[in-house]
């Protein structure tokens, strides 16, 4: 499944965020400049971050499991810690 999102944050900051939420729950497996790959035993999760159009950042998360595993829950709810990172005032609601 591919997810992504839209936001002012810098992109570093992004990458950042992936790290320390994948990295607490998943292993590390490959890095670039703008890509972060975690793999366990629930799958692999892909986050790439890219600048578009100079005023946003747009963070996209790639899993190779289907719709509502475990993999996906875990991309869904970082997004929504993406997305608080820009607005704390978000409310962070859903199962995932």
């Amino acid at each position: 499944m591919k997810y992504f999102h839209r936001t002012h944050a810098a992109p570093d900051l992004m990458l950042g965020l992936a790290s320390e939420f994948f990295g607490s729950r998943l292993t590390p497996v490959a890095e670039g400049a703008r890509q972060r790959t975690f793999s366990g035993a629930i799958g692999r999760v892909s986050v790439t971050v890219q600048a578009e159009g100079g005023h946003y950042t747009l963070v996209t998360v790639d899993t190779d499991q289907v719709g509502e595993s475990e993999a996906d829950k875990l991309a869904k709810r970082f997004l929504t810690i993406a997305h608080a990172a820009t607005h704390p005032a978000h409310r962070s609601i859903g199962a995932y």
